[in-house]
């Protein structure tokens, strides 16, 4: 591990604050950095704390005035409306420019938050771009999250305006938003000035006295075009929520000029793309991959972003991806392993992949959760290219492992997301904080301070910040995964380490699908786990003790299976259909300790037919004998 990505690596370790100013070059500041780190108030680090700039001039304004107006910037390509349609850097801009001119219109000012409900729409971008114009922190929530989640989310962010849909397209059904808009801001204690609707033609919402029509008030000459406001380099660019073990959502904040200057650097010395190129992510804007790299990376670099409304299969089949990247001329792709397992489960051989030209594809890249060997295997085969697996988080916002192919291809080992990116310290410490030696497991840490790009804090509780990621080991932040890192310096994750499930790559808090439970008058106490899924990664498995008493202890299997069903929609409504249960099982009592804590992890042990650890502390060990045939008949 010699060359280009080793003397990288050294110098972000040894001299962070020359690798740092060097790598902000690539950015357009107002004010540029005479500092790369404020490290006066560990553990709240600050990068660039001198320097001012706006994050859409870099993504839009620069590539226009630097002679790249009429290349493409978007793609928007939906297999479920059929429509595909272009949108170039002037274009784009034009668009932006107006959208910023919409909110700043509405009341929206530098500093002030804006809800961003939306589907895979050109929409959700231009919103995204028009809220950084203005100095404005977007909250994006996932379009698939239930009215009471995004009600937790409108009071945390206390928006000035919503930004939403009429609906989500799927192939077989529509979703409407705005009703689910309505009650969750029926359900907020705080009441956003306006919400700002974008009718689709697939299905229509009915408008209120709060609410505006995106495309009346987005004619030409409705609205003048605003300009960029000058922000400061540590000034919050979004906030994203991620799920928690707890009820109460974090708010993940990102700042501005240390986000922008980390993904030019990691698009193009870890990606490898430069500007020109076509990228193609399939994610979710809701998601920080997203927010990263469909929409910020790419555009600050100066590539082509595709922005796709679909799905890996049925939109309309296992070959959706293939097409894109023939018909865009993809040069780097994105995805998750659930997709590709769902691929690969609908076309085994190949043949609808080989039914396409994907001779341009020169990576695919793969993050979310664990890239298991099989499916490693499976698209090497069977697209001929590296495919390179990266490990990162919504907290850090870039990856914290890759195989770094802009800077050096190094081999790959399946199972591993290769060697921490530059700038990060990556240690596996035991229970004691000591480094463990290589090949042993324990928890994947971080030393502070953590690079640009970065969380610097959660929104409006610093407390929060340091009880969930700094107070398990001083200086270090805990990244919530175990794993390990062999003698090549490989870093190997295994996995969660609390009670996050991972559906798809999507993180589900069980606590909350356990709140939604609880809520049905049946259910005295319930836990959820998620167990080992082919195709998911996880799926939720929910364990419920019913409610004493003749009501509930008489029930006929019929009656049973009735309230399974109950069950599961109480979950799809208060959490979304992501977290649809696999199997609920009603059982006499729960393994807890003796201080009244559910053993999770020992039961998801089970329910996978791993080796259970059982902690000495258990309360009564016959309630976990007893639950043995259940979780692993």
């Amino acid at each position: 591990m010699t060359n280009a990505y080793r003397a990288a690596y050294d110098l972000s370790r040894s001299d962070p604050e020359r690798f740092w100013l060097d790598a902000a070059k690539a950015i357009n500041w107002i004010n540029p950095p005479k500092r790369a780190l404020d490290d006066s108030r560990p553990p709240f680090y600050r990068w660039f704390p001198d320097a001012r700039l706006n994050v859409c001039f870099n993504a839009l304004d620069r590539h226009v005035i630097a002679g790249r107006a009429d290349q493409p910037a978007l793609i928007y390509d939906s297999p479920v409306t059929d429509t595909v349609t272009t949108f170039t850097y002037a274009e784009l801009l034009e668009l932006v420019g107006r959208a910023a001119g919409v909110l700043r219109d509405l009341g929206v000012r530098q500093g002030d938050r804006v809800v961003v409900y939306l589907p895979m729409i050109p929409e959700a971008v231009i919103t995204m771009l028009a809220c950084a114009r203005i100095g404005a922190v977007h909250s994006v929530v996932f379009g698939g999250f239930a009215p009471a989640e995004l009600a937790a989310r409108i009071d945390d962010a206390r928006p000035t305006v919503v930004v939403t849909a009429s609906g989500g397209v799927e192939r077989t059904r529509v979703i409407p938003y705005k009703p689910m808009v309505d009650e969750a801001i029926e359900r907020a204690r705080h009441k956003p000035d306006r919400v700002l609707v974008v009718q689709r033609p697939q299905v229509e919402a009915e408008m209120g006295e709060r609410d505006v029509d995106w495309a009346t008030a987005m004619r030409p000459g409705a609205v003048e075009p605003a300009g960029c406001v000058p922000v400061a380099a540590t000034d919050p660019l979004y906030v994203l929520y991620t799920s928690g073990t707890t009820g109460k959502p974090k708010g993940i904040v990102r700042d501005s000029g240390g986000y922008a200057v980390a993904l030019q650097y990691s698009m193009t010395h870890l990606y490898g793309m430069q500007p020109g190129d076509v990228w193609f992510t399939a994610s979710d804007v809701g998601w920080v991959v997203g927010h990263s790299y469909i929409v910020y990376a790419p555009l600050i670099v100066g590539c082509t972003t595709v922005l796709f409304e679909g799905k890996p299969v049925g939109t309309p089949d296992a070959s959706t991806f293939w097409r894109i990247v023939q018909q865009h001329r993809v040069r780097g792709m994105f995805t998750a392993p659930t997709a590709l397992r769902a691929i690969k489960k609908e076309d085994p051989s190949g043949e609808l992949l080989k039914a396409h030209d994907t001779s341009s594809l020169q990576t695919l890249f793969m993050a979310g959760e664990r890239l298991d060997p099989d499916t490693w295997q499976w698209a090497t085969d069977m697209l001929g290219v590296p495919v390179v697996d990266n490990w990162w988080q919504t907290e850090t916002g870039w990856p914290i492992a890759i195989n770094p192919v802009g800077l050096q291809r190094l081999p790959i080992k399946p199972g591993s997301a290769t060697v921490p990116s530059p700038g990060y310290d990556v240690r596996v410490l035991d229970e004691r904080g000591e480094q463990c030696p290589p090949g042993t497991e324990g928890a994947v840490c971080i030393k502070l301070p953590l690079p640009p790009g970065t969380l610097p804090t959660l929104w409006g509780d610093d407390e929060r910040y340091v009880s969930s990621y700094l107070s398990a080991y001083d200086g270090y932040y805990l990244t919530g995964d175990g794993g390990y890192i062999d003698d090549d310096g490989y870093v190997f994750v295994l996995g969660r380490t609390d009670d996050v499930l991972n559906v798809a790559g999507h993180r589900l808090s069980t606590g909350g699908i356990e709140a939604a439970l609880s809520s049905h008058p049946a259910v005295a106490e319930c836990a959820v786990i998620g167990v080992r899924d082919q195709l998911k990664g996880q799926v939720p498995r929910a364990l419920v003790v019913l409610k004493a008493g003749e009501q509930w202890s008489t029930l006929t299997d019929d009656q049973l299976d009735t309230l399974r069903s109950e069950l599961g929609a109480v979950v799809r409504e208060q959490v979304g259909a992501i977290a649809t249960l696999q199997q609920v099982d009603i059982v006499p009592a729960l393994p807890k300790t003796r201080s009244g804590k559910i053993l999770r992890k020992t039961m998801r042990q089970l329910a996978d037919g791993d080796e259970a650890l059982v902690p000495s502390t258990i309360e009564d060990a016959s309630v976990l004998n007893d639950l043995r045939p259940v979780l692993h008949p």
